[in-house]
């Protein structure tokens, strides 16, 4: 009896146990799975609805995504005396300055800005830029002249891509011709073309005489941003007598205030000191700003006027 008295106690105490540690699994389960539903992210569902959301918001934005505005040359620092003009024998003309804000086309936000200054300006569209056309449809009505950014390669590609419709050194005769056409077609009622990024490109004479080639038929002015001291677009221009410029100053290569009116104020100088001069901006909001600051000093020291206003068939 005593025996089985003791095998009872132990079966009981085995069962007790037993129910206890299933009891703690079904709680622990539980609990976990409560947890598990309260701290994650919201059903699947809700999260298509906000990337669908997301997406909508992305299309109907002014801003897409940016390509790189520019590779910049490294120049040599240039020290800009300011000039003291003579009381008397002022000059009865003003300088010329052709102001032209490239890379337009992906932010219509400071582009609309730039248009309701009151300034003489020129904009460089990109091509295949999503709202490269509506930007230049409010420029004509403006008075805004045209002219098409066009991409190139540089030095640093592929490293840095110059984006879409860019012209390429490795290109055939054919492909590059091509692809000039489609970028020109692309932006509606240019009067010219400067050179977007190319320190590789605009220092190969063969690939620039073809380029030229195609400018001369369509009656295109040319202006090289120098984005290279070995460029070689002068010559071209002068083997195709197209009308050229080249740019003297980068004014806002460091989006800085103090250095973009030091810049502004190079332009001045450089203007006054050889009776005309060509800048080069980006539709950055600090330019706009010092820009706008600045623009009664400019009118007061400088006519601006269009880019084609300031080109040269060379001799």
């Amino acid at each position: 009896m005593a025996k089985r008295k003791t095998y009872s106690l132990a079966t009981q105490s085995i069962r007790l146990i037993a129910g206890l540690v299933i009891m703690i699994l079904i709680v622990g389960s539980a609990l976990f799975v409560a947890n598990y539903y309260l701290k994650s992210p919201e059903p699947e569902q809700d999260i298509a609805k906000q990337d669908i959301a997301k997406q909508h918001i992305a299309k109907k934005s002014p801003m897409h995504s940016r390509p790189v505005y520019e590779v910049f040359p490294v120049e040599k620092k240039q020290v800009h005396k300011p000039v003291s003009l003579p009381v008397v024998k002022r000059p009865k003309k003003l300088p010329r300055v052709a102001i032209i804000i490239d890379d337009i086309g992906y932010d219509r936000l400071i582009a609309e800005k730039f248009l309701r200054l009151d300034a003489r300006l020129t904009f460089s569209v990109l091509p295949h830029s999503p709202f490269g056309k509506q930007i230049v449809d409010s420029a004509r009505r403006k008075g805004v002249e045209i002219m098409l950014h066009l991409p190139m390669e540089p030095v640093e590609y592929p490293k840095i891509d110059p984006g879409k419709g860019a012209l390429l050194t490795l290109m055939s005769p054919d492909q590059l011709i091509s692809m000039l056409n489609k970028d020109l077609d692309c932006i509606p009622c240019i009067r010219g073309v400067n050179n977007h990024m190319g320190s590789k490109m605009t220092a190969e004479s063969e690939k620039m005489n073809q380029i030229f080639s195609i400018l001369k038929k369509r009656g295109l002015f040319f202006i090289d941003s120098r984005t290279t001291s070995d460029t070689l677009c002068r010559s071209s221009a002068r083997l195709f007598k197209i009308p050229f410029a080249q740019r003297d100053i980068f004014i806002d290569h460091r989006s800085d205030s103090v250095f973009i009116r030091k810049q502004i104020n190079a332009l001045i100088h450089t203007a006054m000191s050889r009776g005309e001069a060509v800048g080069i901006a980006h539709p950055h909001h600090e330019t706009y700003k010092v820009f706008s600051e600045m623009l009664p000093k400019l009118k007061n020291k400088v006519k601006l006027v269009h880019a084609s206003d300031i080109v040269h068939t060379l001799g």
